[in-house]
Protein backbone atom coordinates (compact mmCIF):
# COMPACT_ATOMS: atom_id res chain seq x y z
CA UNK A 1 0.00 0.00 0.00
CA UNK A 2 1.77 2.89 -1.00
CA UNK A 3 1.68 6.50 1.16
CA UNK A 4 2.72 9.56 1.56
CA UNK A 5 4.91 11.14 3.87
CA UNK A 6 3.57 14.34 5.40
CA UNK A 7 5.73 15.49 8.19
CA UNK A 8 8.87 13.53 10.20
CA UNK A 9 10.59 13.87 13.02
CA UNK A 10 13.64 12.06 14.67
CA UNK A 11 14.61 11.93 18.25
CA UNK A 12 18.35 10.75 18.88
CA UNK A 13 18.32 8.71 22.35
CA UNK A 14 21.89 6.73 23.78
CA UNK A 15 22.41 4.50 21.56
CA UNK A 16 18.87 4.55 19.52
CA UNK A 17 17.23 7.00 17.33
CA UNK A 18 13.46 6.88 16.87
CA UNK A 19 11.47 8.25 13.50
CA UNK A 20 7.57 9.55 14.16
CA UNK A 21 6.56 9.64 10.19
CA UNK A 22 3.08 10.91 9.93
CA UNK A 23 1.56 9.53 6.39
CA UNK A 24 -1.41 9.19 4.95
CA UNK A 25 -3.03 6.13 2.87
CA UNK A 26 -6.01 4.93 1.11
CA UNK A 27 -7.14 4.12 4.64
CA UNK A 28 -6.36 7.33 6.27
CA UNK A 29 -3.59 8.77 8.07
CA UNK A 30 -1.02 6.89 10.56
CA UNK A 31 1.97 8.00 12.69
CA UNK A 32 4.60 4.98 12.04
CA UNK A 33 7.36 5.34 15.11
CA UNK A 34 9.93 3.42 14.24
CA UNK A 35 12.87 2.66 16.35
CA UNK A 36 16.48 2.16 14.99
CA UNK A 37 19.08 0.03 17.31
CA UNK A 38 22.40 -0.08 15.80
CA UNK A 39 20.55 -1.25 12.04
CA UNK A 40 17.81 -3.26 13.85
CA UNK A 41 14.14 -1.57 13.61
CA UNK A 42 10.93 -2.00 15.52
CA UNK A 43 8.01 -0.52 14.09
CA UNK A 44 4.45 0.31 15.49
CA UNK A 45 1.75 2.12 13.30
CA UNK A 46 -0.77 4.73 15.16
CA UNK A 47 -4.06 5.69 13.76
CA UNK A 48 -4.19 9.34 13.77
CA UNK A 49 -7.51 9.21 14.83
CA UNK A 50 -6.62 8.26 18.58
CA UNK A 51 -3.47 10.07 18.53
CA UNK A 52 -5.24 12.62 21.15
CA UNK A 53 -5.88 9.32 23.33
CA UNK A 54 -1.89 7.73 22.82
CA UNK A 55 -0.34 11.19 23.69
CA UNK A 56 -2.53 11.55 27.33
CA UNK A 57 -1.74 8.49 27.91
CA UNK A 58 2.30 9.23 27.36
CA UNK A 59 1.76 12.29 29.63
CA UNK A 60 0.37 10.19 32.36
CA UNK A 61 3.09 8.12 32.13
CA UNK A 62 5.85 10.77 31.93
CA UNK A 63 4.08 12.68 35.11
CA UNK A 64 3.85 9.31 37.08
CA UNK A 65 7.79 9.23 35.92
CA UNK A 66 8.84 12.66 36.83
CA UNK A 67 7.01 12.05 40.61
CA UNK A 68 9.56 9.16 41.14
Amino acid sequence: MDSDLLHTEKILADRKTFFLDLKENSRGMVVKITEDVGGNRDTIMVPADILGDFIAALSDIKATADER
